[in-house]
């Protein structure tokens, strides 16, 4: 009855590390935590964020925090928005500043 016992402890206790260390289905814990979950939707922010559009971003979370993924994608599209901003207001300044000059000419002409 007691070596019944030990086998039994011995059989459960090697379920318990088993599934415990995440082994399920011939498949480690940790597999797959690189790859999207193609169940969740994308996070994606409008044509022109706002700050409250940036507020509003929320990330899944994953074992080791955001899923990268995610964030590396927002990051981008912010940096492209905020390029794109950029090149338009050097673009209005330009037009503004030549605009200025053509006035100031108009006026030393007269």
């Amino acid at each position: 009855m007691s070596s019944f016992l030990v086998f039994f402890a011995i059989v459960l206790v090697g379920a318990a590390l088993y599934f415990g260390a995440g082994i399920v289905r011939g498949r480690p814990m940790g597999a797959g935590l690189d790859e999207p979950t193609p169940n969740l939707p994308p996070v994606l922010l409008p044509e022109q964020a706002g700050a409250a559009d940036v507020d509003n971003v929320r990330f899944g979370l994953g074992l080791r925090g955001y899923r990268m993924d995610q964030v590396d994608q927002v990051l981008d599209q912010l940096r492209d928005q905020l390029l794109e901003k950029d090149r338009e207001i050097g673009r209005l300044r330009d037009q503004l500043k030549s605009q200025a000059e053509g006035g100031e000419n108009l006026r030393a002409t007269q």
